[in-house]
């Protein structure tokens, strides 16, 4: 009973819904400076959960009735999550004090947000991760619209809320229909029920196609993708970081594995979706991002681009596509934390820099931080031999090996023209006059120059090395 009790204890999840609920008593009968000691709390207590993910090489006890399960590609995705969730409030702490919201509440939702994702990722039954799902989304409305003052974050806390709502129910809606028709609701069964059918019945392509329509809005993919710059704008810089960061990896984690596991023997029915979305997210992310002045605007529409990608390597439904996604959505993870530390260091005379036109003559006035910038997005468009290149081409070799060259072509074609609003950025900040109305604040801390020169590190590394990661990728199974 004893060493049952402690490995419940030391079940990630269950470790941190503790260690979250003891920083949020500790923040509210904290009396000053709740906020930096309730982080400081919050970042130790995150850097305890990757030993024990690592501790756990199965959650399947008897009594959790196999409502949860693990593998190497979950063990993976929640490594990510965390140093996600990590890296953003580290380079968020200072930020948030300029910024006057330093308030203790917002690493608490951040922890709870984090939990979700973890929950979300490893569940095994539709309604652990429709709850999962919530408990994300709950702290994330909250965090969207954390700018009370603001009223462009108001309305972007308020749409996100409505839309996020909205496919919560199309979401539980499709989870009706599945377990309709197969009497059950976890993966397993699923699986089990729907492989003894020669083709799905209707019930259950409608339940399907509502599933991937509440996912695609999670991972913001096209058409599902209209709260996304909205919120990116509205919120403060540092939770726009985690907003593209960190449910993104958790988000494209469970949609792997629901079409993956229950509907894996059933390609022909989900792919058609994910190829549309595929193709649509990459180029309505590539096309209307050329028309934006504002980084996180245009930001958001990058990242619903990259999500195009990814998904092209779900349409490959091979091993190949499962080392993709994995080597995608790392250096994906790098490549965001690193721009959106740069970004979180920039403070003109006007307040934190925002608009394209204010990095004119960056090179210039601050070398180190204009080269770092322009090797990130190199990086973010995929330009050999920067790291990016490798994410893209190992998305594009699955999709190949798969059979999908039309699927490839148009990638590569959208790859292209999204290549022009990151160059863009370089030339502003290379080619366009020093703009004498900024004078530029670097308010970069230690912790965020540590972690901006660990990745700009890891990013040449794998250039000269890309096998190291290609080789741990390929060990990775669903």
């Amino acid at each position: 009973m004893g060493n049952n009790f402690l490995q419940i204890l030391l079940v990630p999840e269950i470790a941190l819904a503790i260690l979250t609920s003891i920083c949020l008593l500790y923040g509210l009968f904290s009396k000053k400076n709740s906020y930096v000691r309730t982080t400081n709390l919050a970042l130790i207590s995150l850097m305890l959960i990757p030993f024990l993910v690592f501790f756990n090489p199965t959650t399947n006890f008897a009594y959790y009735n196999e409502l949860f399960t693990n593998s190497s590609f979950i063990q993976f995705f929640k490594i990510l999550v965390i140093v996600g969730s990590l890296s953003t409030i580290i380079i968020s702490k200072k930020y948030f004090i300029e910024l006057k919201l330093a308030r203790f509440e917002i690493p608490i939702l951040l922890m709870f947000s984090t939990l979700g994702m973890l929950i979300m990722i490893c569940s095994n039954n539709l309604m652990v991760m429709y709850l999962a799902i919530e408990l994300q989304s709950l702290s994330l409305y909250v965090l969207a619209a954390i700018k009370r003052d603001s009223l462009h974050s108001a309305e972007s806390g308020v749409k996100y809320f409505v839309l996020g709502a909205l496919s919560s129910g199309i979401l539980l809606y499709g989870f009706t229909l599945i377990y309709g028709f197969t009497g059950s609701t976890s993966f397993e069964n699923i699986y089990l029920t729907i492989g003894k059918l020669d083709n799905l019945n209707l019930g259950l392509i409608f339940g399907l196609v509502f599933v991937l329509v509440g996912l695609a809005f999670k991972v913001s993919a096209v058409p599902f993708h209209m709260w996304t710059p909205d919120v990116y704008e509205g919120a403060p810089t540092s939770i726009t970081a985690f907003f593209a960061i960190v449910p993104k990896i958790a988000a494209v984690a469970i949609i792997f594995r629901f079409c993956l596991e229950p509907f894996g023997n059933f390609y022909n029915e989900w792919s058609q979706i994910i190829i549309f979305l595929s193709i649509a997210s990459m180029f309505l992310g590539a096309i209307a991002a050329i028309a934006q002045n504002n980084i996180k605007r245009l930001l958001a529409y990058s990242s619903i681009g990259h999500v195009g990608y990814v998904l092209i390597a779900l349409a490959a439904a091979n091993d190949e596509g499962i080392k993709a996604v994995v080597i995608y959505m790392f250096i994906y993870m790098i490549m965001n934390i690193a721009i959106f530390a740069l970004l979180l260091s920039l403070k003109s005379s006007n307040g934190f820099v925002e608009k394209i036109d204010e990095l004119s003559g960056l090179s210039k006035s601050n070398p180190l931080i204009g080269l770092s910038l322009a090797i990130i997005m190199l990086s973010m468009a995929g330009i050999p031999p920067f790291i990016g290149f490798f994410g893209k081409f190992y998305v594009f070799i699955a999709a190949l090996n798969k059979g999908l060259v039309v699927l490839s072509i148009l990638g590569v074609l959208a790859s292209v023209i999204s290549a022009y609003y990151y160059l863009r950025i370089i030339k502003v900040m290379y080619f366009d006059e020093i703009n004498s109305n900024i004078n530029y604040n670097l308010s970069i801390s230690y912790k965020s120059k540590f972690i901006l020169i660990f990745l700009i590190l890891i990013m040449t590394f794998f250039v000269f090395y890309p096998s190291l990661l290609i080789s741990f990728a390929s060990s990775l199974h669903i």
